[in-house]
């Protein structure tokens, strides 16, 4: 639950689906402890006491005790150490320090041997109580969930100790270990070896100096960071609520579907929703680093229906507006609405809230409006003439017009607008763009950005063709299953209307130039399947991949 552990994460970066595949059998442990559960309790020589197991005897809590600090301690952090070398630590413990970040499911993943030492530690305390006839049912459940929490928030990843406890009592950062103590371990790999009381790495010689004032920082959120990019979605429907991380991480890990094994949580998950709709407010979804700036997705709690009540509109609105204010406070540089929250007939894509606040720090923005200030971001500030494919979308007509409207001429790619838009060669100047004609000199340099459906090359003659060009790797994405290269949508060719007349337009490859042969596609350029936006065809066929003569381009073929 990242809104709640946020401030206090040791490691900041996520959990993506990587290390959840990783992690699949940590259960293993489980199943050797109850078969050897079963054999002790149903073997020729059962344990003293089983047959007239009592609830409770206080005195098999002393012998437990004191049984797991005079031997499981010890025992543990020898054999742990032990685990750390030359020969032991590439075939038995190398997978245990695989994982980047600690989870409380990190803590029973490992080799057999690993989960047989921790067996043993585990039962060691409670045989002997049974052994000196002090045991009890109390006893199995007090030891086993004693145990179980404290390796579970050891490996959190999450500082829940308070520094002043160890400030007030300083005897007690002996007696035991906290999650940044045990993160300094899995990091450095040569101190921290004990199991739950530092007590002994002390006496070992083993205990890193830094672990307290690291822990104290930590605890004050001082690894706490803000984002550079807010995302803020909402829930689809009651299903879809149920896939996320912090409700099933192994149901989140696979791609989304309706499983039937959901539906008798269904019931619990609409009750969850209208308490949302009642007393939530935006939260922490999930995050990512991208060219080490923090990307966040934040939540509105609502549902996709809620957003066709009428009566819910101001609610939503509120919601809205509250998460804006709180990301301006903090000092986020962009937030994007997503799906229905940038919806025209609830707040007009977010202008709603910027009318209303206009001293706004942040960046209000969604999907299509944050495309187009990238794009126009990028065209150079002398430029004069622009090469436009996809101008008949709604981002590409948006584009069009804001550069017309800086006096610059832009020449659009569409068959769809030969009927609509008057042919100017002065172009630009009336506030249209213009359609170039057959024998236009079409620009050579190409600076490519992606517009949906349609590239935006700049003029000195921009030339417009394959683009996916890679994006930036996503470091440590925290529950998203993200390749380690992403890339940009292909762009699409535009059909051409059938049985129109008039002017068809130029069809320009990437550095079709003076007859000069397009480029290959780089390996690995594009994602697998998808082929160059022209098709196999136009691979094939040379003299649809060149401009004929350097000054005409070949016309599209009706």
């Amino acid at each position: 639950m990242l809104f709640l552990t946020r401030r206090r994460r040791v490691v900041p970066d996520g959990v993506d689906f990587r290390q959840v595949d990783h992690e699949w059998d940590w259960d293993n442990f489980l199943v050797l402890q109850t078969l050897i559960g079963a054999a002790l309790v149903n073997g020729p020589l059962p344990l003293p006491g089983l047959e007239d197991l009592r609830v409770w005897d206080p005195r098999g809590l002393g012998i437990a005790l004191l049984l797991h600090v005079g031997l499981s301690e010890p025992v543990f952090y020898w054999a742990h150490r032990a685990l750390h070398g030359a020969p032991l630590f590439g075939q038995y413990h190398a997978g245990h320090h695989s994982t980047p970040v600690t989870q409380p499911l990190t803590a029973g993943f490992g080799t057999p041997l690993e989960a047989l030492l921790l067996t043993l530690t585990t039962g060691v305390p409670l045989a002997g109580a049974f052994l000196m006839g002090a045991g009890s049912l109390g006893l199995v459940y007090v030891h086993l969930l004693t145990f179980d929490y404290l390796r579970s928030m050891g490996y959190s990843n999450v500082e829940v100790i308070s520094h002043r406890v160890f400030e007030a009592l300083p005897p007690l950062r002996y007696l035991i270990y906290t999650p940044t103590y045990l993160s300094l371990h899995h990091r450095e790999k040569d101190s921290n070896f004990c199991l739950f009381m530092p007590l002994f790495d002390l006496l070992g010689g083993t205990l890193n100096s830094k672990s307290w004032e690291l822990q104290k920082e930590i605890y004050q959120g001082k690894n706490d960071r803000v984002p550079e990019f807010v995302f803020l979605v909402h829930v689809v429907d009651i299903m879809s609520s149920m896939h996320v991380p912090f409700v099933l991480r192994s149901i989140s890990s696979v791609p989304f579907e309706n499983h039937l094994i959901l539906l008798p949580f269904w019931p619990v998950a609409l009750v969850y929703g209208l308490l949302m709709w009642c007393c939530s407010k935006t939260f922490l979804v999930s995050f990512y680093y991208l060219r080490g700036r923090l990307h966040q997705t934040w939540s509105v709690p609502r549902h996709g229906f809620q957003y066709f009540i009428p009566a819910a509109k101001a609610g939503i609105n509120r919601q809205i507006e509250l998460a804006i204010l709180r990301a301006d406070r903090m000092g986020v540089k962009v937030l994007s609405l997503a799906a229905l929250n940038k919806n025209e007939a609830l707040n007009g894509g977010g202008t709603l809230f910027v009318d209303k606040h206009p001293d706004l720090r942040v960046r209000v923005v969604h999907g299509n409006t944050l495309t187009a200030a990238v794009i126009l971001n990028e065209i150079p500030s002398n430029t004069k003439e622009v090469f436009l494919t996809g101008a008949t979308s709604k981002l590409g007509r948006a584009i069009a017009l804001y550069l017309c409207r800086k006096k610059i001429r832009v020449v659009v790619h569409a068959d769809h607008v030969v009927g609509e838009v008057p042919e100017d060669p002065e172009g630009g100047a009336r506030g249209v763009p213009a359609v170039p004609r057959a024998g236009h000199q079409v620009p050579g340099r190409a600076e490519l950005q992606d517009v949906a459906r349609g590239q935006v090359a700049v003029a000195e003659g921009a030339a417009v063709g394959a683009a996916g060009d890679a994006l930036p790797p996503v470091r440590r994405a925290a529950h998203h299953r993200v390749p380690s290269r992403l890339h940009l949508r292909q762009a699409r060719r535009h059909e051409a209307p059938q049985g129109r007349a008039g002017p068809r337009l130029l069809r320009v490859l990437y550095g079709a130039r003076g007859g000069a042969r397009v480029p290959r596609r780089r390996r690995g350029a594009l994602p697998g399947g998808v082929g160059a936006p022209r098709g196999g065809r136009a691979r094939r066929r040379p003299d649809r991949r060149r401009v004929e003569g350097g000054a005409q381009a070949r016309p599209h073929a009706g």
